[in-house]
């Protein structure tokens, strides 16, 4: 174990030495690399802000559940008792049809008109507030309760958390395509490197082989460092994303004390950070296996 231990150290140590000995090149396919995460990764923070704003700004989902005309004073209490036990309820309001009433008298303007009607047409009914303002978590609410006694019918109104979904949907669908197609290029920047790489070294790889060593041991240094390559590239394109965010927010803060608003994007979380430092240096090493991979079997020595 210390022995195997040792061996990639050494690989890790010398791929180091490698990467420092020609710094512009480094650079420039670190660089490359770096953009090439960095778009996908910023359409990728844009679209978390968005959706962060737009949840945190759109109004309270809301529920109205309209009791039947015949429901009596325990039928009320026991739609009371359900909606406050209920996870997915924050809270409620009971408006009384006595109190309906009322208030249609007030804001409509007709209250000589409601005055003759014989008997009050409007019913006991409920506006809730609920945790969840997605549009399918919404519709499954309305459902449960529309299968409660003495219920009914049950009001909402969920268009705009469909037009909200369905344009975040979009955005996810972009961030992956352009993700994926980004990805396949830092792949290829990685394969044609270290494709590069070996035939630099096509002697020592075939001096390596005639005294016995094995593809896996000469592959090491090379997926090494495709791995760091790529982990160079996704710190790259974390700072490249982090520099355009605060850019951004120095000219949203005027805007933002103008409105009496806070517009403010943030960055990447820690866990997001670190899966995008994985997912590259992952490529990164994909690329560089791939090649190594082509290449060594075409420097089988006779």
């Amino acid at each position: 174990m210390k022995n195997w231990l040792r061996q990639h150290r050494l690989c890790l140590t010398a791929t180091l030495a490698r990467l420092a000995r020609s710094p512009l090149t480094s650079l420039l396919n670190i660089g490359v690399i770096g953009v090439a995460l960095a778009l996908p990764l910023a359409f990728y923070v844009v679209l978390v802000n968005v959706q962060s704003f737009a949840r945190d700004k759109s109004p309270a989902p809301q529920i109205s559940l309209f009791l039947k005309l015949d429901a009596l004073a325990a039928d009320v209490r026991e739609i009371d008792n359900r909606l406050k036990k209920h996870a997915g309820v924050t809270q409620y309001v009971f408006i009384s049809r006595d109190q309906a009433l009322a208030d249609l008298k007030a804001r409509s303007g007709q209250a000589d008109v409601i005055a003759s009607l014989g008997s009050n047409p409007l019913p006991d009914g409920f506006v809730i507030d609920a945790r969840d303002n997605n549009a399918a978590a919404l519709e499954k609410l309305r459902d449960e309760f529309k299968a409660w006694p003495k219920v009914e019918y049950v009001q909402l109104d969920s268009a705009w958390a469909h037009r909200l979904d369905a344009t975040l949907q979009l955005g996810r669908l972009i961030v992956l395509v352009l993700g994926a197609l980004l990805a396949f290029a830092l792949v290829a920047v990685t394969f044609n490197t270290i494709r590069l790489q070996i035939l630099t070294q096509r002697a020592e790889i075939e001096v390596a082989k005639l005294i016995g060593a094995t593809n896996p041991f000469i592959r090491r240094p090379f997926l090494y460092y495709g791995a760091l390559l790529g982990l160079a590239g996704g710190v790259t394109g974390w700072l490249i994303t982090w520099g355009g965010l605060r850019l951004i927010n120095e000219r949203l803060t005027p805007l933002a004390e103008l409105y009496a608003a806070n517009l403010r994007l943030q960055h990447l979380s820690l866990p997001d950070t670190l899966s995008l430092c994985l997912f590259a240096a992952a490529l990164g090493w994909l690329g560089a296996w791939l090649s190594a991979s082509r290449h060594l079997a075409q420097f089988d020595p006779e």
